[in-house]
């Protein structure tokens, strides 16, 4: 099978990508958006490089993580510098058409791509855990932290109202919430705990916040819900069914779009692509391939 790796020039430094597959001019080409802010390719391209026995998948790190630059300029770190270094990725590959498939934060890229640049040659969108309004996802993780055992909500909210996030004990407290709403194989997948030294925390500081349930960082006023409905793609939303995305926002947002598609993945927390391998690759494949005759 075809493999090609490379980095690309962007504004604060160079990208590494990763492309693979065979090349089918009939099958338009997937382009691989990652989750974090500052997370890794790795555990979605250990999933979906299957996908490339018929058609060209591109998996790559966005700036500040993985294989590519590390600059330690924070004012590189919002949403409008990574729309744009899609934009030189799709250029420098010469993706004149292209599938785009986001995963948590990685919807918020798509969709503020597709909305606010309104691209031309963009087949099909996938929403994989989507997060289109940080309030709305906040929400959500206040009702799941509610769930908790009473000692471990105390100990969250306490470290967040002192500021001391950082601790140990708000660490192990987090894996509590983690382990039923991000990520429920026991113990985790090899390749989640080896990319987690490749991924920026700092990024995720600047974006998001601390934790998952916990958004201050410059994506906390993140609301999209009002524009989804400018979207004219085939679009497929896809979540697990204890997904910190929960499936009621996600079929929300899936209702904002014209025409679109809604899968809920039954025995999936966040990262459903590793959970259920099988079923999230067949889902997204037989989408991609009605998209690909639109």
């Amino acid at each position: 099978m075809e493999r090609k790796e490379g980095y690309i020039e962007v504004t604060g430094g160079k990208v590494w990508y990763n492309l693979v597959g065979e090349g089918n001019k009939e099958k338009t080409p997937l382009i691989v958006l990652h989750g974090g802010p500052g997370n890794t390719h790795d555990p979605l391209q250990a999933a979906l490089h299957v996908l490339a026995d018929e058609r060209h998948v591109i998996f790559y790190d966005q700036l500040g993580s993985g294989n590519s630059d590390r600059p330690t300029d924070d004012s590189l770190w919002k949403t409008e510098r990574f729309v744009e270094e899609l934009m030189n990725i799709r250029e420098a590959l010469d993706l004149d058409e292209v599938h785009i498939l986001g995963h948590s934060w990685g919807t918020m890229l798509a969709a503020a791509y597709l909305i606010d640049r309104k691209p031309a040659g963009v087949k099909s969108v996938i929403f994989s855990s989507p997060c289109l309004s940080a309030e709305r996802w906040k929400q959500d993780a206040d009702q799941f932290l509610a769930q908790l055992p009473e000692d471990v909500q105390q100990t969250i909210a306490r470290h967040e109202e002192q500021g001391t996030t950082d601790s140990k004990e708000y660490q192990d407290a987090m894996k509590e919430y983690y382990s039923r709403h991000v990520c429920r194989i026991e113990p985790l997948p090899a390749v989640m705990v080896e990319s987690r030294p490749k991924g920026n925390k700092d990024i995720y500081m600047k974006m998001w916040g601390p934790s998952e349930f916990c958004p201050t960082g410059n994506l906390k006023t993140f609301d999209y819900t009002p524009k989804l409905h400018e979207i004219n793609i085939p679009s497929l939303f896809v979540c697990g069914r204890y997904d910190e995305a929960a499936p009621e926002s996600t079929q929300y947002y899936q209702s904002l779009v014209p025409d679109s598609e809604f899968h809920v993945f039954e025995k999936s927390s966040h990262v459903s692509y590793l959970e259920e391998t099988e079923a999230y690759v067949e889902i997204v494949r037989v989408f991609l391939r009605k998209a690909d005759t639109k």
